[in-house]
């Protein structure tokens, strides 16, 4: 049985920033807000149900949590356009697609992801599916963009980042990264890449219905504003009406207009993952899932999601009876560790499963 340790730094101060919630293992789904989040939103709330809702301070708050975004990623807030869902950010880049194109995807990985490119085959455009192993050594001449998760939903399995972005230079590819499954609970470096992709609602956090684009200057010329509207604009009250159009000359023109509640819980979860340290955030989380590995007999690694076959579903029926959260997922149980997580969760889960 592995020891109790004591509480880490991180694990110290998630306690004071977040509610705990005894065996909610289910980060990648859905993250737990901080408090500060429901403090915000609930008062934003009380503000537009009296008439004191201000969509100027919206946009102020929208602003904020571009920046810290921009700050976690290691990337200048002007290359960070801000939008709904990946989906729809996504849907950018595959409009923006030469006709005939290939565009390389791991076998599996989220649809979210996928689909955009997949409608595109009217146009020509083709998808090639392969093993996430293999991704790098399938990149070739032919390879428009490959776009693929730096963490794997149904798996949290990790794409050899090095190897993929060389390969793709090599042959002069796009990469297109998103880090969905990885941006809040290990250092990401949106740097390496030509475009990358967020959803904010799991290990970030915030409130479903944000999301992050960041793209360099040499690929944002490539792509098409789709979604243009007032709020791409380059001034954005001055945008409101045509005929003229004057879009942002930075990141911002591939803004989609923000639903503004969301972005004020959005302003204050990044804040709140502000204050922690993601090399620390890491150890905590992987420490906690390979307690649990070392416990049920399986190899470490370094990664915060714990997979178990569940074929039958018996599996997850039973940690749900015994009031642990996760999900089930390609016929597995996939259990998320977080920084809210403890060793509690780790024998909770132990004492379901007999």
């Amino acid at each position: 049985m592995t020891a109790v340790t004591e509480p880490s730094a991180v694990a110290s101060l998630a306690r004071e920033l977040w509610a705990p919630v005894p065996g909610y293992l289910n980060a990648s789904t859905l993250g737990l807000p901080p408090r500060i989040v429901i403090d915000v939103m609930q008062e934003a709330l009380l503000e537009w149900q009296s008439g004191q809702a201000c969509p100027t301070r919206y946009g102020d708050l929208a602003e904020q949590a571009r920046r810290r975004y921009a700050e976690l990623m290691g990337v200048p807030a002007a290359t960070v356009a801000i939008g709904s869902h990946t989906s729809v950010l996504v849907g950018t880049v595959a409009t923006s697609l030469p006709d005939g194109v290939e565009i390389l995807c791991p076998s599996g990985d989220f649809t979210s992801l996928t689909f955009p490119f997949e409608v595109q085959a009217q146009r020509g455009v083709t998808v090639r599916h392969v093993p996430l192993q293999e991704l790098a050594q399938e990149i070739t001449p032919r390879t428009h963009l490959v776009a693929f998760s730096l963490a794997q939903s149904s798996t949290g399995d990790l794409a050899d980042v090095t190897a993929v972005c060389e390969a793709a230079a090599r042959h002069g590819a796009l990469t297109l990264c998103d880090v969905t499954q990885a941006a809040g609970w290990m250092p990401v470096d949106a740097g390496l890449f030509d475009i990358t992709v967020c959803s904010a609602y799991k290990w970030l956090c915030q409130p479903r219905g944000t999301a992050y684009l960041t793209v360099r200057p040499e690929a944002a010329d490539r792509l098409v504003p789709n979604n243009a509207g007032w709020y791409a604009g380059q001034s954005v009250w001055e945008s409101v009406y045509g005929p003229q159009m004057s879009l942002a000359r930075d990141a911002r023109r591939f803004d989609v207009s923000p639903a503004w509640l969301c972005w004020v819980g959005a302003a204050a979860a990044a804040e709140t993952f502000a204050q922690l340290d993601l090399v620390q955030v890491r150890e905590h989380d992987v420490r906690l899932a390979n307690a649990l590995r070392e416990r049920l007999g399986l190899e470490t690694c370094a990664r915060p999601v714990v997979t178990l076959e569940d074929g039958d579903g018996s599996r997850i029926a039973q940690l749900e009876a015994a009031g642990v959260r996760c999900a089930s997922r390609a016929g597995r149980v996939r259990l998320s560790f977080h920084v809210w997580n403890t060793d509690d969760d780790v024998d909770l889960v132990i004492d379901a499963l007999g």
